[in-house]
């Protein structure tokens, strides 16, 4: 049976980093919108439009999701799933397509979520966006932790 893995957490977490990591052990296809927003936009993170490209990106890396895991194949979605409906949305659609469902939930303090934001962002690595530590504060504030529950692995 194909799994869905829902990478969770906020930005600088190391969500990216783990997806990659399972990407090669499951092995699983990895689908991440931010590394498709920036080769699509550039570092558009400030673009009034940033927001609804991104919606877009990401229902289309669903429909690929979609068809690999109906094909049998392991998928990774580093989105980042801040809210508990969105995770359980998205596990609801592995189950409608007779697929398992992971949560990865990385853990990590908000003082060293800014230290790494600050360390990527002197860095500026491909496929990350800069965000300001004024951006990512009310972030931090809103991100849902999953509860013991959401982190079973589900059939």
């Amino acid at each position: 049976m194909a799994t869905l893995h829902l990478m969770v957490g906020l930005p600088c977490s190391g969500k990216t980093t783990l997806a990659r990591k399972l990407e090669q052990e499951l092995p699983a296809i990895r689908l991440s919108p931010d590394e498709w927003q920036i080769r699509l936009f550039g570092q558009d993170a400030d673009d009034p439009e940033h927001d609804a490209r991104h919606s877009l990106i990401e229902a289309m890396l669903w429909d690929v999701a979609a068809r690999a895991l109906e094909l049998g194949t392991n998928v990774i979605l580093d989105f980042g799933f801040w809210a508990r409906e969105e995770r359980e949305e998205y596990r609801w659609r592995a189950r409608s397509l007779e697929a398992g469902s992971e949560v990865h939930y990385l853990d990590v303090p908000d003082a060293e979520l800014l230290r790494r934001l600050r360390e990527r962002n002197t860095r500026k690595p491909p496929g990350s966006f800069l965000i300001s530590e004024e951006a990512m504060r009310p972030w931090i504030a809103m991100f849902q932790e999953p509860t013991p529950a959401e982190l079973e692995p589900r059939a």
